[in-house]
C-alpha cells in the first residue's frame, strides 16, 4: 500500500507565491509519473502539471510560465512552485503518483487566491 500526503496549501494574494509537496510512502517498488491537479467548485478535477521518472514535465496551457513541477526520486517527493497566483487558480490540489500500473492519490490540499 502507498500514502500519498499534500502540503503547502493554503490562503495568498493574487501575484502571491506557494510551493506544495508531495510524499509518497510505503511499499514502493518503482515509482513512475507524479503529477498534480486541481479542482475548482463545480468543475471537473483537470491537470495541472505531471513528471515522468526521467525529467520528462507537461503543464496546462494555463499555468505555463509560472508554475514548475520538480521531483526528488530520493525522497519520492514531488513539488509545484506556484509562482503569479490568479483567483482563478484556487482549487483544491491533488497529487496522483503511479507505482507500476497504480495510481494513488493524495487527499487534497486546498489552494485559495484572493483578488
Amino acid at each position: 500500500q502507498v500514502q500519498v500526503v499534500e502540503s503547502g496549501g493554503g490562503l495568498v494574494q493574487a501575484g502571491g507565491s506557494l510551493r506544495l509537496s508531495c510524499a509518497a510512502s510505503g511499499t514502493i517498488f518503482s515509482m513512475n509519473a507524479m503529477g498534480w491537479y486541481r479542482q475548482a467548485p463545480g468543475k471537473q478535477r483537470e491537470l495541472v502539471a505531471r513528471i515522468t521518472s526521467g525529467g520528462t514535465t507537461r503543464y496546462a496551457d494555463s499555468v505555463k510560465g509560472r508554475f514548475t513541477i520538480s521531483r526528488d526520486n530520493s525522497k519520492n517527493t514531488v513539488y509545484l512552485q506556484m509562482n503569479s497566483l490568479k483567483p482563478e487558480d484556487t482549487g483544491v490540489y491533488y497529487c496522483k503518483v503511479v507505482t507500476g500500473l497504480v495510481n494513488y492519490w493524495g487527499q487534497g490540499t486546498q489552494v485559495t487566491v484572493s483578488s
